[in-house]
């Protein structure tokens, strides 16, 4: 034991000449225990130190212990990470006059630490303010359509400007993602009558194409046939050897339309 007090004695920058006790070392490590949380300030590698010296800004402190007079002096640590922040529903109308319900998340991260403290009393309160007042006016002087089929162009709409506001408090955004856009029940079951009207006239359009298409090339096929001699009797031969194929008790006897000219000319003489 009176090595281990030696060893203390030693290390403690207090002259020799001092009478040190086990009582008075015992107090000296319990007071700096108190005391240094007080004057030692640790910064973590994503934080960054706001630094006061009598309520004024001197600097700012990086990752790592930062000694502090109390009293004189305080610190306040921003974190520099990025942050994500779910702005809810809200309630807006779009140009055409429809009433929606949209949400978006916006992600952004602090880049001056001083600006984004002494600028705004609350950046993060103050982002998601920021967010749901530009959404609402950015979903108003849209139609209904464009807001459903150009969400990435109208996102980095927001993001501007939201980012050029934002950026006299030291906050960059990264990005605005509108998450969802909630419609009426009556306006859902309206769009989904509307789709199902345009497939049936998109299917009637194809199918009369079709039709067309199928009665013009009947149409060449007998120009052929009849043009070109002994095509038809061909056709016809053709026409009988698929049917003889059929294991049917049926049996089908074609005559040619040229034998019918043939005896109607028969007929005249």
């Amino acid at each position: 034991m009176q090595q281990f007090w030696g060893s203390v004695k030693m290390l403690l920058p207090i002259p020799t000449a001092m009478s040190w006790s086990p009582e008075v070392i015992i107090s000296l490590i319990v007071f700096a225990v108190i005391f240094f949380p007080f004057v030692l300030r640790q910064v973590n590698q994503y934080e960054r130190g706001i630094k006061f010296t009598m309520g004024r800004y001197t600097s700012t402190k990086g990752p790592g212990w930062r000694l502090i007079i109390p009293v004189f002096q305080s610190m306040v640590k921003i974190d520099m990470r990025v942050k994500a922040v779910e702005v809810p529903s809200q309630d807006t109308i779009t140009k055409d006059n429809i009433p929606i319900q949209i949400s978006a998340v916006v992600y952004y991260r602090v880049v001056d630490a001083a600006k984004a403290f002494i600028e705004v009393e609350n950046f993060f309160v103050a982002v998601s303010q920021l967010a749901q007042t530009t959404i609402r006016s950015a979903a108003g002087e849209v139609t209904l359509d464009e807001l459903l089929s150009k969400r990435t162009e109208i996102s980095a709409r927001i993001s501007e400007v939201i980012d050029e506001a934002s950026s006299q408090w030291g906050v960059d955004i990264s990005s605005v993602d509108i998450k969802d856009v909630l419609l009426p029940e009556s306006l859902k079951r309206t769009i989904a009558k509307a789709a199902e009207a345009e497939r049936e006239r998109r299917a009637v359009i194809i199918q009369s194409e079709g039709d067309k298409m199928a009665a013009q090339n009947i149409a060449d096929a007998a120009k052929t046939l009849d043009s070109v001699p002994g095509a038809l009797h061909l056709r016809t031969l053709q026409a009988i050897n698929d049917i003889s194929s059929d294991q049917s008790n049926t049996t089908v006897w074609m005559v040619p339309l040229d034998v019918l000219e043939a005896i109607k000319g028969f007929g005249k003489k």
